[in-house]
């Protein structure tokens, strides 16, 4: 079974915050964020009804035995969605039930479902945030506490035959003492420092030996490898938690290391065109300034002509235009339609994936006016890039809540042309299909599209596929019998029957105006 339909098991908030949990290493963080601004619409939300969903036992085919069995629907996603998932109710535990929470954990041990060593050690370590029980379990397992033993002898063993130990060996030659944290001693606790470090230095020098062990808050000693990896402690330092949340430290959350930017031979800038290189810093300069743009700044932007797709890209990535404040969108917007020419469908089109598929994505309250105004202003002068960049993989990915609902109708009532909105509805058919996907396919037939034979009986296909999830919703029924009284022309027979048993397992109010609406159509 695959991600998108375990996914429609859920509303379409959680399905946004269960999307960005499945994003790799940054799942967490992003899932986070998410969180973050659905609670500024809503306060009180909790994920009680989520987890509870998450913990749910979904039938499945057993591929060793070739068996039917059941599975916790959690234990059906991939093991990166789970590390994300544990990780993230590190940070936000304390705003879920704790029964909801220790369910899903015991989903996440249970037997033959036991998770990967990582996803073990994550639940055993918010079992520990809880003080709930299973939290005394190893966070290592043996093979792994072996493996670190080699490497510390390894290491130990590493400063070569010279008389005078260095490097790895001087550090590890002598006794090292872990620094049990209180934390770790009696009982889990926040930490009491906003600073994410676990540096322990004097003010007076020393020498190497004694810096490098103080450095140390984990003993490497193989013996006391797993007394040290249940001390360890981790800040977590994001901003804006400190609003959503009465904690913003949590006990066992690995933090991202800080990297100084280093140029190294062979970086993407390489890629680009001298001119464009030089037009970097000036770009940069110009987006983080609050002064008002003049001509001089759309001139800046003509190196976008002078780039190919892959070096837009590249280009996007170094400007990071995908972190652009939403205030600062309308100013560059203008200045990208000044430009002359106009850009290509390709530069166009990583521009308005770089910029705004992000921001589209993540919304969960209706977009602010720069955002709507970037969108629309773009969209009417390049649509078929906003298409294919923009309105496509928001359709696609299955993430059109309310909010992203709105924008998309926007764009079909004010910029886009006949052809357009059937290249919309076309991509309409192939997504996930969700409330606020059924206001956009709403939306779009109420412009009376010029549709074929072969489109409208995809379109009844996919009508009669997504009934039975859509039994008791209204959306639903407004667009069949939008479908019904607009487009009765183009139903066939075969149509017919196909409709006929859409209605058939309809349960809204609107059902008997659906199937007399049904009857009214004939054939010559």
């Amino acid at each position: 079974m695959d991600t998108n339909t375990l996914l429609l098991r859920f509303d379409g908030r959680s399905r946004l915050l269960l999307r960005s949990l499945l994003s790799g290493a940054t799942g967490a963080r992003r899932g986070l964020w998410v969180f973050q601004r659905q609670r500024r619409s809503d306060p009180d939300r909790c994920l009680h009804t989520c987890l509870e969903t998450l913990c749910q036992q979904e039938i499945c085919l057993n591929s060793d035995a070739q068996t039917l069995t059941t599975k916790p629907l959690v234990c059906l996603f991939p093991v990166a969605f789970q590390q994300g998932l544990v990780s993230f109710l590190h940070l936000t535990h304390p705003l879920h039930p704790r029964t909801s929470v220790l369910h899903l954990l015991d989903c996440l041990s249970q037997g033959e479902h036991a998770p990967n060593p990582w996803v073990s050690a994550l639940v055993v370590q918010l079992r520990r945030d809880l003080g709930a029980p299973g939290g005394k379990e190893p966070l290592i397992t043996p093979q792994c506490r072996e493996r670190l033993r080699g490497l510390c002898e390894r290491l130990r063993d590493s400063g070569g035959g010279d008389d005078k130990a260095t490097g790895w060996a001087l550090c590890l030659g002598g006794p090292i003492e872990p620094q049990l944290s209180s934390s770790s001693q009696g009982g889990l606790d926040v930490v009491p420092k906003r600073k994410s470090s676990c540096v322990d230095l004097d003010s007076e020098p020393e020498d190497d030996a004694g810096q490098q062990r103080k450095r140390m808050r984990i003993s490497l000693s193989p013996v006391d490898t797993e007394r040290s990896c249940s001390s360890m402690e981790y800040v977590v330092g994001t901003e804006g938690l400190k609003d959503e949340m009465e904690t913003d430290r949590v006990v066992g959350v690995i933090p991202e290391p800080a990297v100084e930017p280093q140029p190294a031979a062979g970086s993407p800038s390489d890629a680009l065109p001298e001119n464009v290189k030089a037009s970097i810093p000036q770009i940069k300069e110009m987006l983080e300034s609050e002064m008002e743009w003049d001509q001089s700044s759309v001139d800046i932007f003509k190196v976008l002509n002078d780039c190919d797709p892959s070096q837009v890209e590249i280009l996007c990535r170094m400007l990071s235009l995908s972190e652009m404040p939403e205030q600062t969108l309308p100013q560059l917007c203008s200045c990208l339609l000044e430009l002359s020419p106009d850009l290509s469908h390709s530069t166009a089109a990583t521009l308005i994936k770089s910029l705004l598929l992000g921001k589209v994505l993540s919304l969960s309250e209706p977009a602010s006016r720069c955002l709507v105004t970037a969108v629309t202003s773009l969209c009417s002068r390049y649509p078929r890039p906003t298409c294919h960049a923009l309105i496509g993989p928001v359709l696609e990915e299955g993430q059109t809540g309310s909010a992203q609902a709105e924008l998309l109708n926007r764009l079909i009532e004010d910029c886009l042309d006949p052809h357009f909105r059937l290249l919309v509805f076309q991509m309409t058919i192939k997504g996930i299909w969700c409330e606020g996907l059924l206001s956009v396919i709403h939306a779009l037939l109420d412009k009376k599209l010029e549709l074929n034979e072969e489109l409208f009986t995809l379109f009844t296909d996919q009508l009669s596929s997504q009934a039975p999830h859509f039994t008791k919703s209204m959306k639903y029924a407004k667009m069949m019998l939008t479908v019904l009284t607009k487009y009765n022309t183009h139903v066939t027979v075969a149509h017919k029957r196909t409709l006929s048993c859409c209605l058939s397992s309809n349960e809204t109010f609107l059902k008997k105006s659906l199937q007399a609406a049904l009857k009214r159509i004939k054939h010559s």
